[in-house]
């Protein structure tokens, strides 16, 4: 929900829209762009009663500028999707079923998740993947310590330090080594730092998969 993610959500959607249908094609988007200071001190607070309205009344707006599909660009705010899907009367792409479907395409069973601590601590996201059919483990708590602060203290303000790389890597590693078969880049900065060229372990980009699934819907 950063404005660093959200720049790549909108490049990655372009994209995917010209190479389907070439030439000068481009996505007709509309975007809200929240202040995320607001909502991630909502969420340290856990009033998640107030970040439900402040963004099911933003996607009423982009249903009025004449979206016909919704995207939360962000892992964590799916927590209020039931919510925000209860404003609207377009349908929501729902970021873990698009994930859950990539996953499966490629036959994998269990998977390593990493997120903010709200991701993997709590049910709201790994219930919908394990609804799916999927076995979900995470780091140890320091490690999701870890994985938590470098992503509001780092990614969130475009900071990519090859140090907090090596310790995403070294997470992702333990996590296979646990049994994951792939793990999940639950957070949508995730992929600004750790790209699949980074291991050899298969990586789920959310950022990505969201992106081109919604391409996908809106050219059917």
């Amino acid at each position: 929900m950063s404005w660093e993610s959200t720049e790549h959500y909108y490049r990655l959607i372009n994209e995917a829209t010209r190479n389907a249908l070439g030439g000068l094609h481009s996505a007709p988007i509309a975007m809200f762009s929240v202040d995320f200071q607001e909502i991630e001190a909502l969420q340290q607070l856990g009033d998640w009663g107030t970040a439900a309205k402040i963004l099911a009344a933003r996607a009423a707006q982009i249903e009025a500028a004449g979206a016909e599909l919704l995207l939360i660009c962000t892992n964590t705010m799916h927590k209020v999707a039931d919510e925000v899907a209860a404003a609207i009367s377009i349908p929501l792409l729902h970021l873990a079923d698009a994930t859950a479907l990539r996953i499966q395409e490629s036959r994998f069973s269990k998977v390593g998740l990493l997120g903010t601590k709200f991701a993997m601590e709590q049910d709201f996201y790994k219930g919908r993947l394990v609804s799916h059919g999927l076995e979900v483990i995470v780091p140890t708590e320091p490690d999701q310590d870890t994985v938590h602060q470098i992503i509001y203290d780092e990614l969130c303000l475009g900071r990519i330090r090859d140090e907090s790389r090596k310790e995403y890597l070294r997470i992702i590693d333990d996590l296979a080594r646990s049994g994951a078969q792939g793990v999940i880049a639950g957070c949508t900065e995730i992929g600004l730092l750790v790209k699949q060229e980074d291991t050899s372990v298969p990586l789920f980009d959310t950022t990505v998969i969201h992106a081109q699934q919604a391409v996908a819907e809106a050219l059917k």
